[in-house]
């Protein structure tokens, strides 16, 4: 695997594809700049080795079409704040006026290309799009775990055009890292813990971690289609009646593999899907008529807690409970420190997916857990065992 550390930049230009496709408000201020902050170390290393950084990034769902709401320029000073280093700013990523910014850059600056997605060809994976990028550099590399399940112009097909001269940013390698640590070469016994509403969305992870891991923790909305499938009451809490057919054929499946699955005993109910709901205490497979299951009950936290501590390696993918609602949050947050005290012992955690990052951001736990990914879709499709493109084009 070529990473960034095996290229010397001196001299030369760094075409790097970064994930700059950050959240901004009505006046175009970027409200989070995590995605900035990421790649920076990546960039320091190019020109601290004496070239210069050409960035490429998409912003948004423009379509194709140029629009100024969406245009990158509205970040050049966030990233020039960032790096500590002035940004310039290229009003188109291919052609004359990107060829001509990229010829006019000396070593130790940076260049900021217009949004990808300006041209339809980057999400069509065109490659007469991906030659003309390729003229923007002398040495590509991918730094973009975010877009690296897209075969995109970008990000997977101008690759070719380097056949000798490609490699993995710091951020992607390390995203790389954490998912193989999970995945084949983590210490065990292994932990997944899994939530979020439903058993579908779940599946395809679900089925290719069991050879992977030695406890599976059940949380979240999906909670109670397995608990109905075993015969459970479930009051009116969210569950997929057509799954769960499929929810008993994972706990054989679970039961063959010698892997111990953990689905919550009680529950948080609710009689309403509201923060100032009357709540209750209820087994998870009593929940009365007209009550909802909203987030996990002490007994099942204490069972969760169990496990985690004896744990050497685990992955965290979706809530516990309606975390967004402070009256259910205690499962969600209740996870969080049992993996900070886990983690402080020695294991590895990678925290993944959506819902889940969010949850670690807002209850501070971005620094307590091993490894937080940068990637939702990305994220995903590696753990349920697919090779994703802009991975595939670096290591071709």
């Amino acid at each position: 695997m070529k990473t960034i550390n095996d290229f010397n930049f001196k001299g030369k230009k760094a075409l790097i594809r970064v994930d700059f496709n950050v959240p901004l408000d009505a006046d175009f201020n970027v409200t989070d700049d995590n995605r900035i902050e990421a790649a920076k170390p990546t960039i320091i290393k190019v020109l601290e080795d004496g070239g210069s950084a050409v960035l490429m990034s998409h912003l948004g769902r423009p379509d194709g079409n140029a629009n100024p709401a969406l245009s990158l320029k509205h970040i050049c000073h966030k990233v020039s704040e960032v790096l500590g280093v002035s940004v310039k700013f290229a009003t188109e990523s291919i052609g004359p006026i990107a060829e001509k910014a990229v010829a006019e850059l000396k070593s130790g600056e940076v260049l900021l290309l217009e949004n990808l997605r300006f041209h339809a060809e980057e999400e069509k994976g065109d490659k007469n799009f991906a030659e003309q990028l390729s003229k923007l550099g002398d040495i590509y590399v991918n730094d973009a775990f975010g877009t690296a399940h897209r075969a995109h112009a970008s990000t997977t097909i101008v690759a070719q055009f380097f056949p000798d001269k490609k490699c993995f940013g710091f951020l992607l390698a390390k995203e790389i890292e954490a998912i193989e640590k999970v995945m084949r070469t983590g210490e065990k016994p292994v932990t997944a813990i899994l939530g979020g509403a439903k058993v579908s969305s779940k599946i395809t992870i679900i089925e290719n971690i069991l050879d992977k891991v030695d406890h599976l923790i059940i949380g979240g909305g999906m909670t109670y289609t397995f608990v109905k499938a075993n015969g459970g009451k479930v009051g009116d809490s969210i569950c997929e009646d057509d799954k769960m057919d499929l929810a008993l054929e994972i706990l054989d499946k679970a039961k063959k593999k010698g892997v111990k699955v953990h689905i919550p005993v009680d529950v948080l109910a609710a009689d309403d899907f509201s923060n100032k709901a009357n709540t209750r205490i209820v087994n998870s497979n009593e929940i009365p008529d007209g009550w909802q299951g909203l987030d996990a009950g002490p007994k099942t936290l204490e069972i969760f807690k169990e496990v985690i501590l004896k744990s050497k390696t685990i992955l965290w993918n979706g809530p516990i409970g309606v975390f967004e609602m402070e009256s259910f949050a205690k499962g969600t947050i209740a996870i969080g420190n049992y993996i900070d005290e886990a983690t402080k012992k020695g294991a590895f955690s990678l925290v993944g997916g959506g819902d889940s990052v969010a949850a670690v951001k807002q209850f501070g736990f971005e620094n307590k857990v091993s490894y937080v990914s940068t990637g939702g879709g990305a994220m995903l499709e590696s753990l349920e065992g697919k090779t994703l493109p802009g991975i595939a084009a670096i290591l071709a």
